[in-house]
């Protein structure tokens, strides 16, 4: 092999699927360099404190929930990792927005089945929990991955540092732990990647990347004071769905999904969106939800490191699917972990688990099927 860093396996993506599939590999004993884009781990998990940045006690602005019952190997995780675990609240009664002139409408709650659960400090927990176990001089931040070419029986990764210096990973093999639309967008590929691989990475949605998530936050918990469970749904908007977003350590917060596509945001302004949001909670929750301390507001599809120009329109949610992720000269070197490609909860949490140990799983035999000193 040569490259400026040589691997037995490259991991492009250092999300919750990325951290997973590091994990496992180096409890195997397998050498790996596992390379993020961002200058922080996490990818679309990311818990917030009231400035927006991130925090050991934060405001999910990603994935929130988890269902144990449903999610068996994302809840042996959980356990695994000794993190703390709570019921999304939903104690009180919920409120209907249907109308722009009519008021809204009180409802009494319904009990959530299955429960859904969050992590106490948010989702963001998971990533210290996974990457003290890792190697340090193994996780790379700020590394983008330009480019990958086929050589004999080796992989050349071209990556751009923080720096704009263009380094060289040479790996045996590659796991791509990112969504199969940004990849087909971000990296380019020699000799090229099959066309029918191509049109399925790009006609897969990247799930969140279409979306944004307001949250308002408050000294006190007034809805539930006044017998409210904190969730609402509103054909008026902005805000769509609405849900107590209290942490563990009792911070008060609600949050919601915009309902707003994407291009309007981008034409409204995170200023005139954070006043409608606002507006709009007072309207469900009475006057004190017009007056939070403090507000955060997550576009993913402002992403670049999330969400491409496809994604900028609603899509449905992806669906499980059994079938090749890669083909052709490309499917003995190259494997594919991003939650979409999960044939169990696809964009969920649950699948980036699931997806990263099926293709460390398949890079295992494919190594033992090599032979040599790829036995492990």
């Amino acid at each position: 092999m040569a490259g400026d860093i040589q691997t037995s396996v490259a991991i492009v993506g250092g999300g919750l699927a990325g951290l997973y599939a590091a994990r496992r590999l180096h409890a195997l004993g397998i050498d790996f360099h596992l390379f993020e884009a961002r200058d922080r781990l996490g990818g679309r998990i990311l818990s917030a404190n009231d400035q927006g940045h991130s925090s050991n006690d934060g405001f999910d602005l990603g994935p929130s929930w988890f269902w144990p019952e449903m999610q068996r190997g994302l809840a042996a995780l959980v356990d695994e990792l000794g993190l703390e675990t709570f019921p999304q609240y939903s104690d009180g009664d919920m409120v209907v927005e249907r109308l722009p002139h009519e008021e809204p409408r009180r409802y009494q709650g319904m009990p959530q089945a299955p429960q859904s659960m969050r992590v106490a400090g948010g989702t963001g927990a998971f990533i210290p929990a996974l990457s003290k176990t890792l190697p340090p001089e193994a996780v790379r931040l700020g590394m983008r991955v330009r480019h990958a070419t086929l050589n004999n029986s080796d992989v050349l990764l071209t990556i751009v540092a923080p720096d704009g210096a263009e380094h060289d990973v040479a790996a045996e093999h590659v796991i791509f732990a990112l969504p199969p639309r940004l990849l087909a967008s971000s990296v380019s590929f020699t000799p090229d990647i099959d066309s029918a691989t191509a049109i399925l990475w790009r006609h897969t949605p990247t799930w969140m990347a279409p979306h944004a998530k307001f949250f308002a936050l408050y000294r006190q918990s007034f809805w539930r004071d006044a017998g409210l469970s904190g969730t609402a749904q509103s054909q008026v908007g902005p805000l769509v769905e609405i849900h107590d977003a209290t942490t563990a350590s009792g911070m008060p917060a609600l949050f919601g999904f915009l309902g707003v596509h994407a291009d309007q945001r981008v034409a409204l302004g995170e200023d005139a969106l954070t006043h409608a949001c606002i507006t709009q909670l007072a309207r469900l929750f009475g006057p004190e939800a017009g007056r939070p301390h403090a507000t955060l507001l997550k576009d993913w599809a402002a992403d670049p490191l999330t969400a491409t120009a496809d994604d900028r329109a609603p899509t449905g949610h992806p669906e499980p699917a059994r079938i090749p992720w890669v083909t052709g000269v490309w499917k003995n070197r190259m494997f594919l972990a991003g939650s979409e490609t999960s044939t169990t909860a696809p964009g969920y949490l649950a699948g980036a688990i699931a997806a990263a140990e099926r293709a460390v799983s398949d890079l295992r035999s494919r190594r033992q099927n090599e032979g040599g000193g790829h036995l492990f």
